[in-house]
């Protein structure tokens, strides 16, 4: 049950990214793949907080509390795609250290990631969280990009 729900939460964060180019060096950044945009609406959406609004909770929804799947299990607790389940996905979770993939991504488009998950990859909806913890999200992740 627990790997369930893992893979369920890492599919709402692993299906970040529009269309990108496949990676040169044989690295994971940036990462290839694709996820349907969100609709337009959504898409357009901007983050109503500051860039630099909600980035402690972030870290501790991120990260989570040991007791339960996070983000940091797929996503790897620097946000670098080599959590401890990342080898279980194909394709792995996102890698958002990797400025080049998660800079040119829209807010409304990841919130809508997030809020909704994203089919063909482990990326799970998370409907439980609220709008504004999913914008600070947004924010930790544009942090973790930089």
């Amino acid at each position: 049950m627990k790997t369930t729900l893992h893979a369920l939460a890492c599919l709402a964060v692993a299906g970040f990214g529009v269309a990108m180019a496949p990676a040169a060096s044989g690295n994971d950044c940036p990462q290839p793949r694709f996820t349907g945009k969100a609709p337009e609406a959504d898409y357009a959406m901007r983050n109503p907080l500051g860039a630099d609004t909600g980035i402690d909770e972030a870290r501790r929804l991120y990260l989570g509390d040991g007791n339960k799947i996070s983000c940091a299990t797929c996503h790897g607790a620097k946000g670098d795609g080599h959590g401890e389940m990342a080898d279980q996905f194909d394709p792995r979770p996102r890698n958002f250290r990797c400025a080049q993939t998660v800079n040119g991504i829209p807010d409304g488009q990841l919130f809508w990631i997030i809020r909704n998950g994203s089919p063909g990859t482990s990326m799970p909806p998370h409907p439980k969280l609220s709008d504004r913890q999913i914008w600070t999200i947004v924010n930790y992740l544009r942090q973790l990009a930089r």
